[in-house]
């Protein structure tokens, strides 16, 4: 089962305006130029050049706003992140088809190596602001559609088949990134996130006492035992 979650408001109102004052005059270029193979050729959108400021500035506002969400920790166990891509869905350029991301992605001024265990989309403007650009993750019956309001962020895992649907009005504009993980097994890492969660709501009600410490033990041993050198 693919692993799946949200963090309502990553970003704050404050954020959220000084980075569309840095995307009303940014230098779009084609979106292709960072797709592997297979996904190039489903792909039709805009990004931002990395080296420009605009790209610059949202990209440390991002990893700001990461490093202080305890609930992305906890959900990714973050070893390594991929330095932050933005992008945008309108007009000619509006859709992404279906497609798996590139398992390794090279990062970093020396091409150093990333696994991307998860996918992460940050939404920059409302849904409001524009007609489909839905973010469908998964096949079939298990497909779920994501459109999340402006700060948003969904977590998702990077063996998904996931497309962006036509945007039909307006435009679409998001940040998007991958996730190396200390526990590279969904299956392990979503246990060890539902154990944190169940000790912090065990704290907020009776406090620390000989179970909460036993339980957080607990958590810190799996961890061990699971995380990467």
């Amino acid at each position: 089962m693919t692993c799946l979650y949200q963090i309502p408001e990553l970003l704050q109102a404050q954020e959220l305006r000084d980075i569309a004052r840095r995307l009303a005059d940014a230098p779009w270029q084609d979106g292709r130029t960072s797709a592997g193979g297979q996904a190039a050729q489903v792909k039709n959108n805009e990004q931002l050049p990395r080296d420009c400021d605009a790209a610059r500035a949202i990209r440390d506002c991002v990893m700001r706003a990461l490093d202080r969400s305890t609930a992305f920790f906890s959900m990714a166990l973050p070893r390594r992140v991929f330095p932050p891509h933005v992008n945008r869905y309108g007009g000619q350029r509006n859709h992404y088809g279906a497609h798996v991301d590139n398992a390794i992605r090279l990062s970093g001024e020396h091409g150093q190596a990333l696994r991307t265990d998860l996918s992460a989309t940050v939404f920059l403007n409302d849904p409001d602001a524009y007609d489909g650009g839905a973010l469908l993750i998964g096949t079939g019956l298990a497909q779920r559609s994501i459109k999340l309001p402006a700060g948003h962020m969904v977590l998702y895992s990077g063996n998904s088949v996931h497309q962006v649907t036509p945007v039909t009005r307006g435009q679409r504009l998001a940040v998007f990134f991958w996730i190396e993980s200390m526990v590279r097994d969904d299956a392990q890492r979503d246990l060890l996130h539902d154990l944190d969660m169940s000790i912090l709501s065990l704290r907020s009600r009776h406090g620390d006492d000989a179970t909460s410490v036993a339980l957080t033990g607990t958590y810190h041993n799996l961890l061990r035992m699971w995380a990467a050198p």
